[in-house]
């Protein structure tokens, strides 16, 4: 499963990065996306009776940078800094995901790319999300998480 979302969003402290399209979708229901949400849920189906798991490969690349003062919302400039994204499963972001950059000016965009393998137990379902690990606000754009089951 493929969902995007090219526009730039201004994703909170701790928020999500919402996805707007599904350009390749689940006709299986392994994985359930509903548009304009940021979560996803991966399904623990698995098609052989002696399976205890269903694997997945979960991969998320953006462009990311610390907002600028805009016309439409003059005084909405970050500050230049540390600025990241990380993979979270059932609200929790995990460390190894982390993808961080350090721009020095505003509206400056760094590309990022994080991969996760998700383990999901037989009969379970996980929720899965890009979150915003900095300390401030931050502006995503051109964001696509791919979902892969491999196992």
């Amino acid at each position: 499963m493929e969902v995007t979302s090219n526009a730039v969003q201004l994703v909170g402290i701790g928020q999500n990065v919402l996805f707007t399209e599904s350009p390749i979708p689940c006709n299986k229901g392994y994985v359930i996306h509903r548009e304009g949400s940021g979560i996803l849920t991966l399904r623990g189906i698995v098609n052989n009776p002696c399976a205890t798991f269903a694997r997945y490969l979960v991969s998320f690349g953006a462009n990311i940078a610390v907002p600028a003062d805009t016309v439409e919302a003059p005084g909405t400039a970050g500050t230049p800094g540390e600025i990241g994204l990380a993979l979270a499963i059932s609200g929790e972001s995990v460390p190894t995901s982390e993808a961080v950059v350090t721009p020095t000016a505003t509206g400056a965009y760094f590309g990022i790319f994080e991969s996760l393998y998700v383990t999901v137990p037989r009969g379970c379902c996980f929720n899965i999300a890009v979150e915003n690990i900095s300390d401030q606000p931050i502006d995503v754009r051109n964001a696509n998480l791919i979902v892969e089951r491999v196992a």
